[in-house]
């Protein structure tokens, strides 16, 4: 098993691709499979957050870029300010990761969480895309 233990700078040529969903991707201690099939283990300091676009170190200078892995997501649209700020309210009070684009929210699929959001007024669609939440502002993502 390769270990993967730092990260090199994003603009570098890689060896490999690592797509891992959001819940692995919140995790520094893991094995997991690249993209062409080699076995890595991740091993970074603890608090760390990987993105979509990072680039892990391992040994022997090997590189690997981590990709963000296409989910089911349930994603809303609004061009209503008001509304899409209190979306985002009722959907953070309850702790949910949230990817904020413009006029556009993204969030793990969960109809329960859908139906309180139609409530409010948007429409739900459901699609698998690429989820890269906000890190939080007490979050470290540094390195």
């Amino acid at each position: 098993m390769l270990k993967l233990t730092g990260f090199a700078q994003e603009n570098q040529e890689v060896d490999d691709v690592l797509t891992l969903p959001f819940n692995e991707r919140q995790k520094t201690r893991m094995p997991a499979t690249t993209d062409n099939g080699v076995t890595v283990g991740v091993f970074l300091p603890r608090g760390q957050y990987l993105r979509s676009g990072m680039v892990l170190a391992g040994e022997a200078g090997f590189k690997v870029k981590v990709q963000a892995a296409p989910e089911i997501l349930s994603v809303v649209s609004t061009d209503d300010p008001l509304l899409f700020a209190r979306v985002c309210y009722h959907l953070g009070n309850r702790h949910i990761a949230l990817q904020i684009l413009p006029g556009e929210l993204r969030y793990l699929h969960d109809h329960v969480l859908d139906h309180m959001v139609e409530g409010l007024g948007l429409s739900v669609r459901v699609e698998n895309l690429p989820f890269e939440p906000e890190a939080g502002a007490y979050h470290s993502h540094g390195h």
